[in-house]
């Protein structure tokens, strides 16, 4: 029996486009008829634009002039879940509607008709000469009897090359056929046996499991140190999701994570998951969006915007090192992924694991309010234990200003070196140097857009603006005076240290990881690979190094400048430095060889620094809470970052100074305001930027406040205003 269309041809239905229009529009539904969730194109004035069914049109125009859908797309429709969802995150982040739905359909070619090519799969015959390679194609695809692969697949699961298949083709012991270009991926088997655990994981692994079995809401944060095998637990509880025909994903703050991890899932799980993020090709986020709205991925590794993919039947969400920024969008829709897995798990009774060595304040208040459970592995996993730590006091170093590595580190890097061992030296800075000023006239070099400094990167032989991405050669001649040879660098970043470990160490394989001195993530996959095996001495690394690799000879973490992170206004600044230094000294020590960690710093006295050393984490919680609840800001608070940007800085302030007098819907809820202000930042890409923030309690309902007061105060065209709820950063 067919059944009827929700809107039958001719009825008006309201479409949400993807267009940066106030509201849904109203169309003729097409022959046949449509339904809630369908995607559609639609005519909008001269063009056809990607549009979501969203309900009953409205009308109340004359009728005669409503346009009809022009297609019905042959995608799945969107299911009531994630309509609810995109509906709740617009309304905590005060999102357009359309930015939304333009979020949640970031995949190029949804509108084009399905295309086809060319897959391999197990032929009738044998040839009349079998080879190793040739035995090898077929054995790949006895094993995977059934399904079938492009060439390049084939080729690398059987470690052949394409010409092998080609020849078997021929033979007829392949057979080549024409296949719709998005297929679904292999099947993981969650019946596999993975890795034996320890008692303490297993007893972690099993609670898991029970609650992704019980097909309800919870949420769950495992916290581990570093090297306690978190990643093997939360697999457990991914192939309890897969046994269930629900599917799961796991976020990674970080690209380089993605090859280890994969490579992890595919011996665990006998087949590689899909991938979402900046790094793959645009025809594989087609491929990947349209297999998780069909059912044809069960796995989705991704980036936080892997949240707003179509799921069918999502199960569980692991969020990987829950606590790191990255997390958290800056811009276009601003919202924290970590918190938006959470809702979205609510709402299609989901599991949720957060898992890290270090939370977030935020996820540890969470445990102690009972609104999440918490489980510990507290010991690395089989002989390695945690490295010893200490601090360097540079006090009583007497380095010249040119030199950033003490002799005491130094000492221990050659001690490594000698031992046939891996060291880490970690700066949280980018480039060569953070400034270049002239020593004739003070003159700072500055980006033309932005009121930032150029980062000099020598690498590159360009001076690079980091707010706005604008670049230019290092000049020879100061801008300002005209002076000759007198620009100087002031600062190191990881460039200018890698310099210096080439003159301290001339003979050691040294290697500088930075995320601007890849082109690729492919690239930098490569680079953390080689490190892994073993072929580099001396690593010097920014924060992407502390994010979860394993380097098992890695035996010493050296951090050049632990006090860097305590500087500035940041509420987080505390929060962010511990969990920073505490990461990067878990890469040391991480197989059978002890591993040791040392600090540089002016401060060895600096409450943070000794929690660092001590390892006191739930004592540095408990100080921490106490001090955010007492000041009522995060989490025992809510606040929200506005910030009004456009090209004139007097008509920016009028604005700014307009909506702080007329804040009585602020006033409302007992919510307190500060500035305007200029932001730290003042300018970037030529708009000249002011703040203003919003602190009220946490039961307070600030969304509806701001949205109130925002509305009162008409905003000129050239200025763009943005509304943070739950801002991390303040710049």
């Amino acid at each position: 029996m067919t059944l009827s269309p929700q809107f039958p041809e001719g009825t008006l239905v309201a479409v949400l486009t993807t267009e940066p229009l106030d509201r849904p529009l109203d169309y003729k539904s097409p022959e046949g008829g449509c339904g809630i969730g369908d995607f559609v194109e639609v005519p909008l004035g001269p063009r056809r634009v990607l549009g979501c069914v969203w309900g009953a049109g409205k009308g109340g125009f004359d009728l005669s002039k409503a346009r009809s859908v022009s297609s019905i797309l042959d995608i799945p429709p969107m299911r009531e879940e994630m309509r609810s969802f995109l509906e709740r995150v617009a309304a905590y982040t005060l999102t357009p509607m359309p930015s939304m739905l333009r979020l949640a359909t970031r995949a190029p070619g949804l509108m084009n008709p399905p295309s086809m090519r060319k897959v391999y799969r197990r032929g009738d015959g044998m040839p009349a000469r079998a080879t190793e390679a040739r035995t090898r194609v077929i054995d790949a695809l006895e094993e995977y009897r059934g399904l079938s692969f492009t060439l390049k697949e084939l080729a690398e699961i059987a470690g052949v090359s394409t010409s092998v298949v080609k020849g078997l083709v021929e033979a007829g012991a392949v057979r080549e056929e024409d296949s719709p270009r998005d297929l679904p991926f292999m099947r993981l088997d969650p019946s596999r046996a993975g890795k034996e655990l320890t008692g303490a994981q297993a007893e972690a692994a099993t609670t898991l499991r029970a609650a992704v079995a019980r097909e309800e809401y919870s949420t769950t944060l495992l916290k581990g140190v570093t090297g306690s095998g978190k990643t093997e637990v939360y697999l457990e509880a991914v192939a309890e999701c897969l046994a269930k025909g629900r599917q799961a994903l796991v976020l990674l703050p970080e690209i380089a994570l993605t090859a280890e991890f994969i490579t992890r899932v595919e011996e665990r799980f006998g087949a590689k998951p899909a991938e979402w993020h900046s790094g793959v090709t645009m025809t594989e986020r087609r491929r990947v969006w349209k297999m998780v709205g069909a059912g044809g991925a069960q796995m989705v590794i991704g980036a936080r915007s892997a949240l707003y993919l179509p799921f069918q039947n999502l199960g569980l969400i692991v969020v990987d090192e829950e606590h790191d920024q990255s997390y958290k969008q800056e811009d276009g829709v601003l919202y924290s992924a970590r918190d938006m897995a959470v809702m979205r798990a609510s709402l299609c009774s989901a599991t949720v694991v957060l898992a890290s060595a270090t939370p977030s304040l935020e996820s540890w208040a969470n445990v102690e309010a009972g609104k999440y459970t918490r489980l510990d592995l507290e010991a690395r996993f089989g002989p390695a234990v945690m490295p010893d730590m200490r601090a360097l006091d540079m006090r009583e170093e007497k380095l010249p200003s040119t030199r950033f590595i003490s002799e005491r580190l130094a000492a221990a890097v050659r001690h490594r070196i000698e031992a046939g061992e891996q060291s880490l030296l970690f700066l949280n800075r980018r480039g060569y140097a953070p400034v270049t000023i002239c020593r004739a006239c003070g003159y700072q070099i500055a980006c033309d857009h932005c009121d930032a400094r150029m980062v000099e990167h020598r690498f590159l032989k360009r001076l690079m603006c980091h707010q706005c991405g604008e670049t230019k050669p290092i000049p020879d001649r100061c801008p300002s005076c005209d002076a000759e040879d007198r620009l100087a660098p002031v600062g190191p970043g990881v460039e200018r240290l890698g310099e210096e470990v080439k003159a301290l160490f001339p003979d050691a394989k040294v290697a500088v990881l930075s995320s601007d001195l890849f082109g690729s993530a492919r690239a930098l996959k490569e680079a953390i690979t080689d490190i892994a095996q073993g072929d580099t001495e001396i690593v010097i690394g920014t924060q992407l190094v502390a994010k979860g690799h394993n380097f098992p000879n890695l035996t010493l973490v050296g951090v050049i400048d632990a006090d860097l992170g305590l500087q500035g206004s940041d509420l987080r600044a505390a929060e962010r430095t511990f969990q920073l230094m505490r990461q990067v000294a878990g890469r040391a020590g991480r197989a059978a060889k002890r591993g040791e960690a040392l600090l540089q710093t002016y401060q060895p006295e600096h409450p943070v620094i000794q929690a660092i050393l001590s390892g006191d984490e739930e004592g540095f919680w408990r100080a921490e809470a106490a001090e955010r609840k007492m000041a009522g800001v995060p989490p025992y608070g809510r606040m929200a970052g506005i910030v009004l940007s456009g090209p004139d800085l007097a008509q920016v302030m009028d604005v700014a100074t307009a909506m702080a007098r007329n804040s009585r819907p602020l006033q409302s809820i007992g919510a307190q305001l500060f500035g305007p202000a200029p932001a730290p930042i003042a300018r970037v890409r030529g708009r000249h930027r002011v703040r203003l923030l919003v602190k009220a309690e946490k039961s307070a309902p600030i969304q509806r406040a701001l949205a109130d007061w925002a509305a009162q105060v008409k905003i000129p065209n050239a200025i763009r205003l943005q509304i943070d709820i739950d801002p991390q950063s303040f710049w």
